[in-house]
């Protein structure tokens, strides 16, 4: 009779843990996959829960976003160049009950998907692209990334390329490449700057030739402004037109004015 306490004092500890597991407290972003006999039976949550014992499994599952850091990546180009790539996802759960059913660890799953996926479009595109259309980039990965994961329950909210790395060698053949468009750009603007201005004083030669004694005045304007530099020489040249215009004839004999 003496081991009947403690069967007794045995059988009411087991039945209180078994109650105490039966009650399951989640959280508002919190989700529980009921499972009845190892079969999916409803999705619970949140607030307080009752599960019975030994029957009823509960899987829990986080419905925040997560962000996830894609590691870096080596990939090469469509014109053959190196880069190593990395980002990061931004992703959360819709379904829990497809999250738990039809992938066996959604977070590994996703994580292996993007890298692969990121290789894979970064793959069809050139250096230049990767660097001036990262939006675009982004963009791709992002609505790859979701209707694949899709069948998980899974949505892909954002994708972002943090960082393209490049060797020394192609950041100086970059370099170079840069200060060439820019030497380039450089002569352009100075042609066009000779054209703007030959245009110009065409149109200028035009309206002088008109009134031959704006030509006058505009040899004497030119005196004006070089008398002001203060310079001890002034050479000046004076064409016979000029006297035509002053009515002005040189000299018979020595040939001097």
């Amino acid at each position: 009779m003496t081991g009947f306490p403690y069967f007794i004092t045995t059988i009411s500890v087991v039945v209180i843990l078994l109650l105490m597991s039966m009650f399951r407290v989640l959280r508002e972003y919190e989700r529980g996959v009921v499972f009845l006999l190892g079969r999916f039976y409803r999705v619970k949550g949140p607030g307080l829960i009752i599960l019975v014992p030994l029957i009823q499994q509960m899987v829990r599952i986080d419905l925040r976003t997560l962000v996830m850091d894609v590691p870096t990546q080596d990939v090469i180009s469509r014109d053959n160049v190196s880069v190593q790539v990395n980002a990061v996802i931004y992703f959360r759960v819709v379904d829990p009950e497809r999250a738990v059913i039809h992938v066996e660890n959604y977070l590994e799953a996703t994580s292996q998907l993007s890298q692969t996926t990121l290789r894979s479009v970064l793959g069809q595109h050139e250096l230049d692209e990767m660097l001036s259309e990262r939006d675009q980039l982004n963009s791709d990965i992002q609505e790859i990334l979701d209707k694949q994961t899709d069948a998980w329950g899974i949505k892909v909210a954002n994708v972002e390329i943090k960082h393209v790395d490049l060797d020394e060698s192609m950041i100086r053949a970059i370099a170079r490449q840069a200060e060439a468009e820019r030497s380039r750009r450089a002569k352009v603007i100075h042609a066009l700057g000779e054209q703007e201005a030959s245009e110009q004083l065409l149109k200028a030669a035009q309206t002088l030739s008109q009134q031959p004694q704006a030509i006058q005045l505009r040899y004497m304007q030119t005196l004006t402004e070089i008398a002001g530099q203060h310079s001890h020489t002034i050479v000046f040249p004076l064409p016979v037109d000029l006297f035509n215009n002053l009515n002005i004839k040189p000299a018979q004999g020595n040939g001097k004015v």
